[in-house]
């Protein structure tokens, strides 16, 4: 999923965008309100984290302005915290608001919580490859023959699936299907990609289920 910072504070941005690409999100920074408006309008983006008081655009002209055209979930983040500022921000068009300085965790659980709340248009059968997702009935197939899956093999599949071409991290992957933060060295996520290997690839010659040394895996036919 893609997220774009627009954020004048380069430190501030570099950190924000190292630890969402390391929860498994592609990131794009914008340095000013009149640069991070241009993207927002012509790119695809998931989500905007936007600052307040940035030159050449202020905060509130660009969410104005990119609501009159995408409705993309915003968060603004702003030194300004009074009621005044926050009323100001939501009435502009903003889905939630975070003051600075603000600890990392909680501005995840707050991307995270926004992205859940977004409504997402999906197809009702995922297809890797030759195998197929059947997200309604909750069934899927390889090569035409029927794969049993678990609840939450199936869940981590569809995880996979909606998501292919893109390594996922085991932190993303606990959070998304255990809705927890386990410890990264934990084995909890290995041991579900294991299981599910086992019934959706190992009987078959092409390998779907792939894994990114020190990264985490991805669902992708490379053929």
């Amino acid at each position: 999923m893609r997220i774009l910072i627009i954020e004048d504070e380069l430190k501030m941005a570099s950190y924000l965008k190292k630890g969402l690409t390391e929860a498994s999100f592609t990131v794009e920074i914008a340095a000013n309100g009149k640069d991070g408006l241009f993207l927002a309008l012509h790119e695809n983006f998931d989500l905007i984290v936007l600052d307040v008081m940035l030159p050449e655009l202020d905060g509130l002209e660009v969410l104005k302005r990119l609501r009159m055209e995408k409705q993309i979930p915003v968060l603004l983040l702003t030194a300004r915290d009074t009621v005044e500022d926050k009323v100001a921000g939501l009435e502009s068009g903003a889905d939630d608001y975070l003051s600075k300085p603000f600890a990392y965790a909680e501005f995840l659980a707050r991307i995270r919580s926004l992205i859940r709340r977004a409504p997402r248009i999906v197809s009702e059968v995922l297809s890797v490859g030759d195998l197929e997702i059947d997200l309604v009935k909750r069934r899927s197939r390889r090569g035409g023959a029927r794969i049993d899956l678990t609840a939450q093999e199936f869940a981590l599949l569809q995880l996979l699936a909606e998501r292919q071409g893109e390594v996922l991290t085991r932190t993303f992957v606990t959070s998304q299907i255990w809705d927890m933060n386990f410890d990264s060295d934990t084995n909890v996520v290995d041991v579900a990609v294991k299981r599910l290997r086992a019934k959706i690839d190992n009987p078959f010659e092409n390998k779907l289920l792939h894994t990114v040394r020190g990264m985490g895996y991805v669902l992708e036919d490379r053929t």
